[in-house]
């Protein structure tokens, strides 16, 4: 006898299926054979045939069992057959998918749209079911929908191939993406149209949009404005806000988008009360300065975020990592008012049980476990987590640093801290050109070994040659000398320096110098270094361009001098990293002195402040403040010449020429001074298009400052002063800097340069 059923499968397309049985009788299966496999291994059809050795066959459990192969989606026919006592299941094969290709699509990646059929479960490899095919391209048609691209067409071509495999090529044609044309709020009286929208990400064309796409419909960019919008509202007291509904319509030839949202702004609504409760493992007071809503404040739902934030962090540096921390408000619809209630559960304390690292192929364990203030065994203190997170970005070692925390697996009270790093190349042959403005063009040969054999150690040779200088030094640091992490460095050096290249008067200088250096933390943020060097430094001169201050000094003290300069600085440092921070404060005060025991006798004071300030929405206020200054003692008259102080380009006062500021010689060329003081203001800004690289750097600067001599008089008349943009760029080639400044309060006889950059000077 055989059996025929019909069955219809329908996703979209209705597709007849017969299903073949040839079952003469009821019987007992003694073995099952299957035929027709070519991909698909017998045991997987072992696995979903409802049949087994030793079963009774009849009508109703082959159609059963044929039903069940059907509904893998591997077969696209089925049958049963008998030889004697052994079932025999014999399929045809679907055919697999061995290659998806796209033509036309410009405006998503390939790489995104095979991921979106992924998810699809519609990948090379994957058998082909046809009863998929509409909701692949349904899935394509939603990516474009994204994109604001609602007239795409999207013709799916398949090919088949002698190997029981197929080809499946999308054929795209985009078409305009839809703009955005208007955007209504209705229902709005406290706040215009302008306060509410200028914070969406959708927005109707600008002239940035080409770039941003701002101005395309997208289902999720409007979600997370409608969340702006609402917190727009909630941190302005409007505790009952809501959107009522929203409204999005297009044209019918699929051109503009029209966007409507109805809100309800509600009462707004003021703090009355502000509580603390549940179980305040710290105490109160401490407690409460963390929280910052206060009585008498419009309610602000960001405030209370960031008191919950607060409280919980605190207990966090006590050991309880999972403590939850909720904030219960309590209306009062009459006095248009509300009571807040910050109720604390801390949980269990919490202890580390381990601490691993991954990722570090070449920097040993040590080096990375030198640097965490979390400790295995104690408890943990994500205030020490994060501190040991910042420890390990600022080394420099790596591109980025994560960390988690997961709880131990069947344990209530311990996790493990797990830092990934991702290693960046330390060791570096570098042969290159670069220019500067003021040193001309720059040969570097640079050879560093940040990281020497994974530990942490450095060494270093360099050969510069430009213009101004010529130097040569070969140096060593190893940052964790002793175990406490006092740090030894050594160096060697030498030098070549032609000063009239540079704005300066006129002179050369030979300088052979060799030293030693110790650093010493002596908390977290304090570190104290003293260094002692060698010099002995020869001076040049040209009768002929010879200013007379430098006649002088040399008349007096001679052109050749030995020294041994004694270094010591204190540095106080709460930066987040070392290249590009974004908040911390860095103070350093620097003093240096060369000993009796030497030719000369002078010292040097500099104090340079830098204080980041993060405003929010990747802003950074930058405040930098410098103060230098020298004089003699003992028998040498005045600072020498070639130790003075100079004013003037990218690191001081932009605008003006490098090292051009200050007193000036007969020839117009800049002799410097023994006093320093400079002044910067910046914005850092973000850019659009650049935000997640972090290596480039756009501001907006003020700048102020000038050198002075001692005998000369401060006078605020006296200072120069730019305003302008500049850009930094850290490129694989070197440092790129750039500054566009319009100087100020400048003087004539000022050497004005209002471009300026620099290139390949800094590794």
């Amino acid at each position: 006898m055989v059996l025929s059923i019909a069955s219809r499968w329908c996703t979209g397309l209705a597709l007849a299926l017969t299903i073949h049985v040839a079952v003469a009788d009821d019987f007992i299966v003694d073995d099952i054979k299957v035929e027709g496999l070519s991909r698909i291994s017998p045991g997987t059809v072992f696995n979903y045939l409802p049949i087994t050795v030793g079963d009774k066959i009849d009508e109703k459990r082959t159609q059963t069992a044929v039903r069940a192969l059907f509904k893998t989606g591997f077969f696209k026919d089925v049958r049963l057959d008998r030889d004697g006592d052994v079932l025999v299941v014999k399929v045809v094969e679907r055919e697999s998918i061995a290659d998806i290709t796209f033509e036309g699509n410009k405006a998503i990646k390939t790489e995104d749209l095979e991921k979106g059929l992924g998810e699809a479960g519609f990948a090379k490899g994957e058998v082909y079911n046809e009863s998929k095919m509409d909701k692949v391209v349904q899935e394509l048609r939603r990516q474009y929908f994204s994109n604001g691209k609602y007239g795409v067409k999207i013709e799916p071509t398949i090919t088949p191939l002698d190997d029981n495999t197929l080809t499946i090529h999308f054929k795209i044609t985009e078409g305009e993406a839809a703009r955005i044309k208007e955007i209504n709020i209705i229902g709005n009286e406290t706040f215009d149209d302008h306060e509410l929208l200028k914070d969406f990400k959708l927005t109707t064309p600008t002239w940035t949009s080409w770039f941003s796409k701002d101005d395309q419909y997208s289902k999720q960019k409007l979600s997370g404005d409608l969340e702006t919008l609402r917190s727009k509202y909630q941190d302005n007291g409007f505790v009952d806000f809501h959107v009522e509904s929203t409204q999005v319509s297009i044209t019918p030839d699929k051109a503009d988008v029209y966007v409507t949202i109805n809100i309800a702004e509600g009462q707004q609504f003021s703090i009355a009360e502000v509580k603390l409760a549940g179980k305040l493992i710290v105490d109160e007071k401490e407690l409460f300065d963390r929280v910052t809503t206060r009585k008498g404040m419009m309610f602000s739902r960001k405030e209370v975020t960031q008191t919950t934030k607060n409280i919980t962090d605190r207990l966090g540096d006590e050991g309880y990592a999972f403590a939850n921390v909720n904030a219960i408000p309590k209306l009062n619809q009459a006095n248009k008012t509300v009571a807040l209630t910050y109720f604390v559960d801390p949980g269990q304390r919490t202890y580390v049980r381990r601490i691993s690292f991954n990722g570090n192929a070449k920097t040993r364990d040590e080096v990375l476990r030198r640097e965490m203030r979390q400790l295995e065994g104690g408890w943990i203190s994500t205030k020490n987590v994060e501190r040991s997170k910042v420890r390990l970005q600022r080394l420099g070692y790596f591109e980025e640093v994560n960390v988690e925390t997961p709880a131990v697996p069947g344990t209530t009270d311990q996790v493990d801290i797990n830092y990934t790093v991702k290693e960046r190349p330390s060791g570096n042959l570098l042969l290159g050109l670069g220019y500067s403005q003021t040193q001309g063009i720059i040969f570097n040969t640079n050879i560093t070994q940040d990281n020497f054999l994974g530990s942490g150690r450095s060494l270093s040779f360099a050969f510069n040659n430009s213009d101004i200088n010529r130097t040569f030094r070969l140096g060593y640091l190893n940052p964790y000398w002793t175990i406490d992490g006092v740090s030894r460095g050594f160096n060697i050096g030498y030098q070549e320096t032609n000063a009239g290249s540079g704005n300066i008067t006129q002179f050369n200088s030979k300088v052979i110098s060799t030293g030693v250096n110790f650093g010493i933390p002596i908390s977290e943020y304090n570190y104290v270094s003293f260094g002692a060097s060698y010099e002995k430094t020869r001076i040049g001169i040209n009768p002929l361009f010879l200013a007379p201050q430098v006649f002088r000094f040399i008349v007096l003290e001679g052109n050749n001098f030995d020294l041994v300069r004694l270094t010591g600085s204190y540095s106080y440092d709460t930066r987040n990293s070392t290249l590009f921070p974004t908040e911390g404060m860095l103070q350093t005060l620097r003093a240096e002195i060369a000993a009796p025991v030497g030719s000369l006798n002078f010292y040097k004071l500099d104090y340079d402040s830098r204080y980041f300030i993060p405003l929010g929405h990747d802003y950074v206020f930058l405040l930098k403040g410098r103060v230098g200054y020298g004089d003699s003692y003992g028998s040498t008259f005045e600072l020498p010449f070639f130790e003075n102080f100079y004013g003037g380009g990218p690191r001081t006062v932009r605008g003006y020429k490098e090292n051009s500021l200050g007193p000036q010689d007969q020839f117009n060329q800049a002799l410097g001074g023994n006093i320093l003081l400079v002044g910067n203001a910046e914005m850092i800004l973000p850019v659009p298009f650049l935000r997640e690289i972090k290596s480039v750097r756009v501001t907006a600067f003020y700048d102020v400052g000038n050198v002075y001599a001692t005998d000369e008089s401060f006078r605020v008349a006296k200072l120069r002063m730019a305003a302008g943009f500049s850009g930094v760029w850290l490129s694989p080639f070197g440092m790129l800097s750039i500054s566009i400044a319009q100087p100020f309060h400048y003087q004539s006889g000022d050497r004005i340069q209002k471009f300026q950059f620099t290139f390949g000077t800094t590794f």
